[in-house]
């Protein structure tokens, strides 16, 4: 009989912030595409601006990734590179794999100076414990999805899919996103985290907070005695266009910055 994923204790990758830190931002599933430029620009300006010490991708940053291999031959994807590369040369960039680009591999990464960040990992920050996640493992009313999860998550799947040639790995893509919106099409809605999987990972970690992303209903909910605080996906291309960064200061303070094109000058 398999384990409860409700009450099993999770790996935990580890990140220890520096004590030169005071301000840390967190985004997630901004699916990043060629087809949404707003988006992509938005994402680009704040990059360039941002005046936190360290910038947490947790997920989802691209629409769909089928391997590093096709940066080679994509202008689109060169010019996330070429963002990544000029931020990460001022301050701490770290990327965690979402449900879309869970293929982002080291190469890639390393290339950009980005640093990877398993899923979940636990920020130590002075005295504060912040779990982080996508938090796609979290919803498990999805039970299609986890199944899918499971199998492409898997290290025999990957090696696989990734021996493919780049043009059959995108035709794929292209089927599975087409999938994924007709989904959206028929209503289909996120599940939820799961709240007590959500508050054994805490209590496992030994963290009083909870981020995480992949949901797409940004918002904070009160966990056991801390909170579950739910990041906001960026569209900037369709209405309504949202964009939200979570922004976290040395000492306690979490502000949401909005940077949808009326208040985009708040940073």
């Amino acid at each position: 009989m398999s384990a409860d994923p409700r009450t099993t204790a999770p790996t935990l990758g580890r990140l220890t912030a520096p004590a030169a830190w005071q301000t840390v931002d967190l985004i997630s599933d901004l699916h990043l595409q060629a087809s949404e430029p707003a988006t992509f620009e938005a994402w680009r300006h704040y990059m360039a601006s941002t005046p936190a010490d360290a910038v947490l991708i947790l997920g989802d940053l691209f629409e769909v990734w089928v391997g590093d291999d096709a940066t080679e031959t994509d202008p689109f994807l060169q010019s996330c590179a070429q963002v990544l590369r000029h931020t990460a040369q001022r301050l701490h960039v770290a990327f965690m794999q979402g449900n879309r680009d869970f293929l982002v591999g080291p190469r890639f990464l390393s290339d950009c100076g980005v640093h990877a960040l398993s899923d979940p990992s636990l920020l130590h920050w002075g005295e504060q414990r912040i779990l982080l996640s996508h938090g796609d493992a979290l919803c498990l009313d999805d039970s299609a999805y986890q199944a899918f999860r499971q199998q492409v998550r898997s290290a025999d799947w990957q090696t696989e899919f990734l021996t493919k040639p780049l043009q059959e790995r995108m035709a794929l893509a292209r089927a599975m996103r087409a999938q994924s919106e007709s989904q959206k099409q028929s209503g289909a809605v996120y599940a939820d985290a799961d709240a007590l999987m959500a508050l054994n990972w805490c209590h496992a970690a030994g963290a009083d907070r909870l981020v995480h992303g992949h949901t797409h209903q940004p918002a904070d909910h009160p966990l056991g005695s801390g909170q579950r605080h739910v990041l906001s996906d960026w569209s900037l291309d369709h209405a309504p266009a949202r964009a939200q960064v979570f922004r976290m200061q040395r000492g306690g303070d979490f502000t949401r910055l909005d940077l949808t094109p009326t208040t985009h000058n708040i940073l």
